[in-house]
């Protein structure tokens, strides 16, 4: 194969797949079922294939991974008007600890060992089934608990103690660069944040590497 023929191929099924995964939505990325695994190891399937075979070009490359992307759309479009057809795909939730007692069936019919579900457990900072009072495992295999009031985190409110809201944080200058979107955003100017820097003790923008602005704590800056 022709090296050259070969890059044009790779860098356009890199951006067919790049736009394929953008159309699909960002679901595909984070909540992996089994039908998306399977639709993620076809498409790099088939994209290898197209690539390092001969004599297919690029109309063929963008043919396949056009079909394929189109019948995942089509899949996804019918598993959000049809209960029955999205549960047939993705499946459903399995409640395998309720009121603090393991299902043994809802664990036989996952496949999954009391091992495994104490891993699970675990990963969420539980390491003991006595402090569950619901675990469900869902469809993507990922397990949500609700620890026993006993056992839970205590919140502010249960503490009588007063609180503030909070605000997401802006990012303002990144590798000394001054991002104005964000600015923009925050409805604050270039001027307002070169002068907080310069009360903060930094005079050139060049020497910061991060700066970010929230509303209730101010500028927090990292220099280089």
């Amino acid at each position: 194969m022709d090296f050259g023929q070969l890059t044009v191929e790779l860098i356009f099924g890199f951006f067919s797949l790049l736009l394929v995964t953008r159309f699909l939505g960002k679901t595909q990325i984070t909540q992996l079922t089994a039908f998306d695994f399977i639709s993620a190891l076809i498409m790099g399937e088939l994209l290898g294939n197209a690539i390092y075979d001969d004599d297919t070009g690029i109309v063929k490359v963008f043919y396949a991974i056009t079909v394929w992307g189109l019948l995942i759309f089509a899949i996804q479009f019918l598993g959000q008007k049809s209960i029955l057809f999205r549960n047939l795909l993705e499946g459903t939730p399995s409640l395998v600890i309720q009121k603090g007692v393991i299902n043994r069936q809802a664990l036989k019919k996952n496949r999954m060992n009391i091992n495994e579900l104490l891993n699970l457990l675990r990963i969420k900072d539980v390491f003991s089934v006595r402090e569950v009072e619901y675990a469900i495992l869902e469809a993507n295999g990922s397990l949500t608990v609700l620890r026993k009031p006993e056992f839970d985190t205590p919140t502010l409110s249960d503490l009588k103690i007063p609180f503030k809201s909070k605000s997401l944080p802006k990012l303002l200058v990144s590798d000394g660069t001054i991002l104005s979107d964000e600015l923009l955003k925050a409805n604050l100017s270039e001027s307002w944040l070169r002068n907080e820097l310069k009360l903060q003790g930094y005079t050139d923008i060049n020497n910061i590497f991060y700066a970010e602005w929230r509303e209730e704590d101010g500028l927090f800056v990292i220099e280089k």
